[in-house]
């Protein structure tokens, strides 16, 4: 709607500013990397759980918690009820 003219301060405080396309963009990355793997193989969102981090019968099962730790991504919370964070799918997807 705006484009890439209206431009917000992003993150609040940096003196940088960014379309809200950009922003978009940057929130869905800081999103996803709670469940992608990082340069170790492990994924955030089973914080460290060992089993959940390495066991082939595991590793692979992403669950969407309720909540996450703020300072390290762990999912707390419910992970038999997707929820919010199921959203995150979409996210995950592939645009093409």
């Amino acid at each position: 709607y705006y484009g890439d003219d209206f431009k917000i301060e992003y993150p609040t405080g940096s003196g940088q500013f960014l379309s809200i396309d950009a922003i978009a963009d940057e929130l869905a990355l800081r999103l996803t990397r709670l469940f992608r793997r990082d340069e170790k193989g492990h994924r955030p969102v089973f914080g460290d759980h060992e089993k959940l981090q390495n066991d082939p019968h595991f590793k692979d099962y992403v669950p969407f918690y309720e909540y996450f730790h703020g300072d390290n991504g762990r999912g707390v919370g419910a992970s038999h009820q997707t929820g919010w964070t199921g959203l995150v799918a979409k996210l995950l997807q592939p645009n093409g």
